[in-house]
């Protein structure tokens, strides 16, 4: 097996985040419940778009956001996602590439536009995301390298993007291309809406053997057990995978890997602003930390700095060093 070129590489929705403030009245008359994501349909992207507050416009999507954090902390890292022949679509490639990670997927010359996600942030850092998945959900294999999957010590998988069926068909043939070369997988679960439609699929993947690290927060690791016991759950999940890392918010987190048990506090900041991008940032410190070398209680703690600095400002990329930070924190 040859060695890595690349750290991570990830596929995901390429979404451009357009984040406002928003309070809880404001929700209630949208009918959203705070705290939740919905997928919308473009007539309701515009007008909520329309009837939000003026906020800022930023690369987003929930993988994406982990290369760029994963990249900030000093990964090579890589995207593939699919966006559109149109600005967005130029903001999110430009963006991405502007942090150092590779983007070279073709956009896509056809309806629909790039996917956005119009997040509302409510005073106590609370995140509403109303997401339009447009050209995300267009991701063909076609689009895919296999030498580049290939090539990367570690594939990342956004559960988001497993509902449309040409990019699961996408992400079925990276898993096929990166085991065929020895690489390990990643997968995050992200979101218990996700597993209620695809828990037989998720299971099946982790039954199959191709799944080597599982990121879930509780709700999630739940969901995907069927169960109220997060013990339970946790004991369950952690028998199929050889990674699992579960995220608990003010809790901290823990990783089960090869039946051993690390778990670290969340680090303390002065005030949550914004929750988006918090899972993301986590994920982005700990694989930067096993590409790293590092050991699960450092990689832990890693993600837990890397998702404390993001929840301290608006929007789901890094605006302090977090490299720094880590430095700081481990040495």
């Amino acid at each position: 097996m040859s060695e890595p070129t690349l750290d991570i590489i990830a596929i995901g929705n390429a979404i451009v985040d357009v984040i406002a403030q928003a309070d809880d009245a404001f929700l209630a008359a949208e009918g959203v419940a705070k705290g939740s994501m919905r997928l919308i349909d473009t007539e309701i992207a515009t007008s909520l778009y329309g009837r939000m507050a003026p906020g800022i416009e930023a690369s987003g999507g929930s993988a994406a956001n982990t290369v760029a954090g994963a990249a900030a902390l000093g990964a090579r890292c890589a995207f593939i996602g699919q966006v559109a022949t149109d600005q967005l679509g130029e903001v999110f490639a430009h963006d991405i590439r502007a942090l150092g990670v590779g983007f070279d997927t073709p956009a896509r010359e056809a309806e629909p536009p790039t996917a956005r996600c119009l997040i509302l942030v409510t005073p106590d850092g609370q995140r509403t995301m109303n997401t339009y998945l447009g050209a995300s959900q267009y991701l063909p294999a076609a689009a895919l390298d296999p030498a580049r999957i290939a090539s990367a010590a570690i594939l990342y998988l956004e559960g988001y993007l497993w509902d449309p069926a040409e990019p699961r068909a996408a992400m079925r043939a990276a898993i096929a291309i990166a085991r065929g070369a020895g690489r390990k997988v990643a997968f995050t679960l992200s979101d218990a809406f996700c597993i209620e439609r695809h828990r037989d699929d998720f299971n099946a993947l982790i039954a199959d053997g191709d799944i080597d690290i599982l990121f879930a927060n509780e709700a999630e690791i739940l969901s995907l057990n069927q169960t109220e016991d997060f013990e339970a759950a946790i004991a369950a999940t952690a028998a199929r995978v050889p990674t699992l890392v579960v995220t608990r918010s003010e809790k901290g987190a823990i990783a089960i890997k090869d039946g051993a048990r690390v778990a670290v506090p969340a680090e303390p900041i002065d005030a949550i602003v914004d929750t988006t991008g918090a899972g993301d940032l986590f994920a982005a410190g700990f694989l930067a930390g096993q590409a790293q070398g590092r050991s699960v209680a450092d990689s832990l703690t890693m993600g837990a700095v890397a998702a404390a600095e993001v929840i301290s400002h608006y929007g789901a990329r890094p605006v302090a060093d977090i490299k720094a930070l880590v430095a700081a924190k481990l040495g």
